[in-house]
């Protein structure tokens, strides 16, 4: 058995180091010996254990639902459905998208079930649904609840969440009568044409060969980064220029290019918009 402290004991203990220390209310104490106690082990390992719990819950909903035996059997609501599936985004991303030895070690030992969060994923006509209910509810106390509800919609779907300025802002301009499809159709059309207008200026790439290749992304729902197409956006360039030569300039239009792509596309049901 341990030898466990009293917290009265642990006090006085702490007085022989002749230092203050600090101690928390549940329990964990960081203090003269930091080797003992870590919270960035704690919630690397928490984030660990939760990923490998929840992979498995995703799996055996998507058996469950391929056999149409889930409805009416759900262990979960859908808010605390929505809840997980955004954490795991969030810790996903986070392991992703950091340069930490310890966390590249950590993928190793886990498994995404990305693939599987894509298949219960919402899409914008629900969105849309949604912000309908918000709109009959204002006033009445209720929108306050739907208006949460779609930010954690959005925040549990993988295609959603690089979108959530572009829902939310829509969402606090949409008007009190007007027709909400043709409403989300206009506004995506205006921030569509305002952010590339914006990558235009900020890269001085060439107005009509940018449209042009970005139209051909939406048609096709890809971004080609090969070949003529990306070539003929590009300003002319010298190994002396300021912000870096041709491959460099490239690379870097490339990337905001496909992060635009993938902010907007799939936002209007029925086809992408038209510049």
């Amino acid at each position: 058995m341990p030898n466990i402290l009293t917290f009265q004991q642990a006090l006085q203990t702490a007085q022989s180091f002749g230092r203050k220390h600090l101690f928390l209310g549940n329990g964990f104490t960081i203090s003269c010996r930091p080797n003992i106690f870590s919270y960035g082990k704690l919630f690397e390992q928490a984030k660990k254990d939760f990923i490998a719990l929840f992979g498995p819950i995703l799996r055996l909903q998507n058996i469950l639902t391929s056999l149409n035996e889930l409805e009416g059997n759900e262990v979960t609501t859908e808010r605390q459905g929505q809840d997980c599936r955004s954490v795991y985004l969030d810790i996903f991303a986070d392991f992703f998208s950091a340069k930490d030895t310890d966390k590249e070690r950590i993928l190793d030992d886990i498994v995404f079930e990305i693939e599987l969060i894509k298949q219960v994923e919402i899409n914008v006509d629900y969105i849309l649904m949604l912000v309908a209910k918000f709109r009959e509810a204002k006033g009445d106390g209720g929108d306050v609840e739907i208006r949460a509800q779609i930010s954690r919609a959005v925040d549990s779907s993988p295609t959603l969440r690089n979108k959530r300025d572009l829902i939310e802002n829509f969402v606090d301009s949409v008007s009190a009568s007007g027709e909400i499809d043709a409403e989300w159709r206009a506004y995506v059309e205006t921030r569509r044409k305002a952010e590339l207008d914006q990558i235009i200026e900020d890269e001085k790439l060439k107005p009509e060969e940018t449209v042009a290749f970005v139209e051909a992304a939406f048609r096709d729902g890809v971004i080609r980064t090969t070949g003529t197409a990306i070539t003929k956006v590009m300003p002319p360039t010298t190994r002396f220029s300021a912000d870096g030569g041709h491959g460099q300039k490239k690379q870097r239009v490339l990337a905001k290019l496909i992060a635009f792509f993938e902010r907007f596309l799939g936002l209007v049901s029925g086809g992408e918009t038209s510049r």
